[in-house]
């Protein structure tokens, strides 16, 4: 079979302008960004606030392993085969980060026959989202270091500084620095650090904001630090909001592109799903179910990460809820949470299978308690057995899910029909409702042990001394009633990453708690979960290369 990026090279992609016109959007309406992709303005989502919402699918996965789900292939090769069955669907994903795509995990374009393209264009710049975000970020940080170095009228505490410089590369180099060194022209000394683009607060601004308006608003809500009074100092006291409007004001837009089989996608925004809240933006997913009968997005990691987070954050936000979710299972991976190696994944073992399924089980436990309708896409392999995947699917009937195999990444579209086909009677069969996992104006401690107890399943929580005085500061300043946004490794339900399957009578451990006030949510940071992932001993990036006539290679 040939790789990701020689299938998405061969594609016959089809001229933006008929993408769009296959939803009612005007080739006039379009900022085009070459022949295949494009930025939509106001005036798209203007002309469709008419129409009525198209059905949400969110697709989401069981905790990732070393042997892959395949959640953003499953997820775009679900949105083909629905065009396939004659439905009117559009996706809406999130953006590539280049630290990913340079480092270990890869892109975010999907894979085998079930990608959107251009694939290379998606995964490297695209159109400038994530440069424009990562600018307005550090002039953010450079306003904060000039004010202090031109008097500070706002009299900042430079020991309190908590706004954070980002790049959109993985660095561990730049996990903790020194600024201002040189001397007196080169501003203060004091100690700052990075995190990438994708786990910023900006990020997430971006992706929870309705429209222009509101991100200058919450640009300028953004909390940079605290004045030696132990006041909050927000981006709005350094006036700051306007000039990094000024870098978004192309980046709010969201963009237009195509699956292999052109199928519409919008891809808007990209947080982490471990540190930030893992959604594509409001507006891509709200113009999605405008413009289509069925809408169908994507939560980063597994559903107690993601999911949680586009349940109890993207949902409360935008006043939305899906009416069906989906939740991508391997054998292989059922089986390594069963604690098989990877290298003996291949082999048959029913036994083991039995033992790590409950990972999945826990997670339709959950996402059928916010009140959806599940649906299990067990992405095939060819090793899998059928006794292995008949055991799949007995145990998705206890569990009260329907499940499906899919195929998507060998065969498109049509390897994706009896998924579609179940996600549709899963939403005609069932009416969803919205139950999120705890009412926002509840203490923030008590927010944190519904999450660690409702969906990872552990007997409580204990916080750090640091933890401790940063809540009681929150409350003292009535900052408390928001949604928490956990930060925690990917791999297990705990904090702790060698508990697989469904780990029971753990603690999960808070280290520190932040306000992310311009998004809306505090951030609960766990166990060792690092803001700033480092590059493996052989990054991705040295395997990639450009030929004479420009053509990549290497990219997956």
């Amino acid at each position: 079979m040939l790789s990701d990026i020689e299938i998405a090279q061969k594609a016959k992609m089809k001229h933006i302008r008929d993408i769009a016109s296959s939803v009612g959007i005007p080739e006039e309406a379009l900022e085009n960004y070459g022949k295949y992709k494009a930025k939509l303005g106001d005036e798209v989502k203007e002309a469709a606030s008419a129409n009525p919402d198209g059905k949400l699918v969110l697709v989401t996965a069981i905790n990732p392993t070393p042997a892959g789900e395949g959640k953003t292939t499953t997820t775009i090769g679900l949105g083909d085969a629905m065009t396939r069955l004659g439905k009117k669907c559009v996706l809406a994903l999130r953006e590539p980060s280049l630290g990913p795509v340079m480092g270990v995990k890869g892109g975010a374009a999907g894979g085998g026959y079930s990608q959107v393209v251009p694939m290379e264009d998606i995964n490297l710049h695209f159109t400038g989202d994530m440069h424009a975000i990562t600018a307005a970020n550090n002039l953010l940080s450079a306003m904060i270091d000039n004010h202090i170095h031109q008097g500070n009228e706002l009299d900042i505490d430079v020991t309190n500084v908590v706004w954070k410089r980002v790049v959109d590369t993985n660095d561990r180099a730049l996990r903790k620095i020194v600024v201002g060194m040189g001397g007196k022209t080169n501003g203060g000394p004091r100690e700052d650090c990075y995190t990438t683009t994708v786990a910023s607060e900006l990020m997430a601004i971006l992706c929870l904001a309705s429209d222009i308006d509101d991100l200058k608003k919450r640009l300028g809500e953004i909390i940079i630090g605290y004045n030696r009074s132990g006041r909050p100092v927000k981006a709005s006291d350094l006036k700051a909001e306007g000039a990094m409007t000024a870098l978004l004001k192309d980046a709010i837009k969201p963009n237009l592109v195509q699956t292999l089989e052109h199928t519409p996608c919008l891809i808007h925004g990209g947080p982490f799903a471990n540190i930030a809240h893992g959604c594509n933006s409001i507006q891509a997913t709200r113009l999605a179910m405008k413009l289509g009968d069925y809408a169908i997005t994507e939560a980063g990691f597994g559903a107690d990460l993601g999911a949680e987070k586009f349940m109890d954050i993207k949902c409360r936000m935008a006043g939305i809820h899906p009416d069906a979710v989906v939740i991508v299972a391997t054998v292989r991976a059922l089986k390594y949470n069963g604690g098989i190696s990877k290298a003996d994944l291949k082999e048959p073992n029913v036994a083991a299978l039995k033992k790590g399924v409950v990972n999945l089980g826990k997670h339709i436990e959950n996402m059928k308690s916010f009140g959806a309708p599940v649906v299990v896409a067990v992405n095939r392999f060819d090793t899998d057995s059928n006794e292995e995947l008949q055991t799949v699917i007995e145990m998705c009937g206890e569990w009260g899910a329907s499940c499906a195999l899919s195929e998507v990444f060998a065969k498109g579209g049509e390897g994706g029909i009896e998924l579609a086909e179940k996600v549709i009677n899963a939403i005609e069969g069932e009416s969803a409702s919205y139950n999120p996992a705890y009412d926002v104006n509840d203490s923030i401690k008590d927010k944190i042990n519904a999450i660690v107890t409702k969906i990872y399943g552990g007997e409580g929580v204990s916080y750090s001394a640091r933890a401790n005085r940063q809540i009681g500061k929150l409350e003292e300043l009535g900052l408390d009633k928001k949604p928490i946004c956990m930060a925690k490794t990917q791999y297990s339900l705990s904090d702790n990453p060698s508990l697989l399957g469904r780990p029971e009578g753990f603690t999960v451990n808070v280290s520190e708690i932040r306000i992310s006030n311009g998004a809306g949510f505090i951030v609960a940071e766990t166990g060792s979960i690092m803001v700033m992932p480092g590059l493996p001993k052989v990054p991705a990036a040295v395997n990639i290369d450009v030929d004479e006539e420009g053509r990549i290679s290497g990219l997956f």
